[in-house]
């Protein structure tokens, strides 16, 4: 059935009538040309539409690609209120389409691509900043004990931690040395800040294009891709997301070079102030080091996504190699934003 997947969604019929309410086949499978971590579907049966995602074939790197962990989140989810799809089945059982997978409820909306919003007039693109705002907020206000998550992460040193997994997952995956990558790791190791004591549900992927609003509002829907979610530091979140500030605009899908005030679209600033005032916070202190940290972690992520398409297992190959070939340039743009506030 691997082989055949999606062409042939039979065995995927089969398991669905068993273990999803009011199933109905036959389905076809369509693949997202997104989700460069693990592979997804739009699954379109006689019972409705749903979303299939995957773990990827062959061999993973450690701790990567943890299906399990986001349908285990997005169940606990679903006692908070908080917007993200409704999961429906996990299947651990590889023989039937090769690989652990989970199905989760289709949700109709409008997922933006560009965080410039060009498709949007310049009074509706502040909203839908504002709404991601207000969403990282209430996120990070879940109670986790309530929610049945208290042994969802480590609590405590979290960028400690980080810092070592993704420094060990980047050196599994790297494949030329990179000076300016390696400069960033050797200043992150000596700016990691003491532990605060803040724990929260992180995201680990929070920005625009993982996240679905309504069709005709700037109200956020469901937030998507919850692998890298943890119980982690909610400044983590924020700076990622921020980095988008800084990257550059178009193919990095940054806001870079893009004038804001004409734009309709807030400062990094604002936007941070807006966080600190939903959380009731003064400031965020560290910020060159979270934001750093942050492209770090970007870096990682995206070198392992090359080395996949290099083995040849990646979901989009060709998406895969520009990735790959953005690691130079990003390493490099992430250095000399530490060098500026350093």
């Amino acid at each position: 059935m691997s082989a055949a997947f999606p062409e042939d969604a039979g065995a995927l019929d089969a398991w669905a009538s068993a273990h999803v309410e009011s199933w109905r086949g036959p389905s076809v499978a369509k693949k997202f040309p997104t989700g460069q971590s693990n592979p997804t579907y739009l699954i379109e049966a006689a019972s409705g539409r749903y979303v299939l995602r995957r773990k990827p074939p062959g061999k993973l790197l450690k701790s990567a690609h943890m299906i399990e962990r986001e349908y285990r989140v997005l169940k606990a989810l679903e006692s908070t209120g908080f917007p993200a799809p409704r999961a429906l089945a996990l299947c651990e059982d590889e023989r039937v389409i090769g690989t652990t997978f989970y199905l989760m409820a289709h949700v109709d909306g409008r997922i933006f691509w560009n965080p410039a919003l060009p498709e949007l007039p310049r009074e509706e693109r502040r909203p839908i900043f504002d709404a991601m705002n207000e969403g990282l907020a209430r996120l990070h206000a879940i109670d986790v004990a309530a929610a049945g998550l208290s042994d969802y992460g480590k609590p405590g040193s979290y960028f400690a931690r980080q810092y070592q997994r993704w420094t060990d997952q980047y050196r599994s995956s790297e494949t030329a040395r990179i000076e300016d990558m390696e400069r960033l790791i050797a200043w992150l190791a000596d700016k990691v800040p003491a532990d605060d004591g803040r724990v929260a549900l992180a995201h680990g992927d929070w920005r625009i294009d993982n996240m679905i609003f309504d069709a005709s509002s700037p109200r956020l829907l469901a937030v998507l891709d919850w692998e890298l979610s943890t119980l982690g530091h909610p400044f983590a979140d924020l700076a990622y997301q921020c980095m988008q500030w800084r990257l550059p605009a178009g193919r990095y899908r940054g806001l870079g070079g893009v004038d804001r005030a004409a734009n309709g679209i807030p400062t990094e600033a604002e936007y941070v102030a807006a966080y600190c005032q939903r959380m009731g916070l003064k400031t965020i202190p560290d910020w060159t080091f979270l934001i750093a940290f942050s492209f770090f972690r970007s870096i990682a992520i995206h070198q392992g996504v090359y080395k996949r398409s290099l083995d040849g297992n990646a979901s989009n190959p060709e998406l895969a190699r520009q990735l790959g070939e953005s690691v130079p340039l990003v390493a490099h743009i992430a250095w000399k934003s530490v060098e500026a506030e350093s």
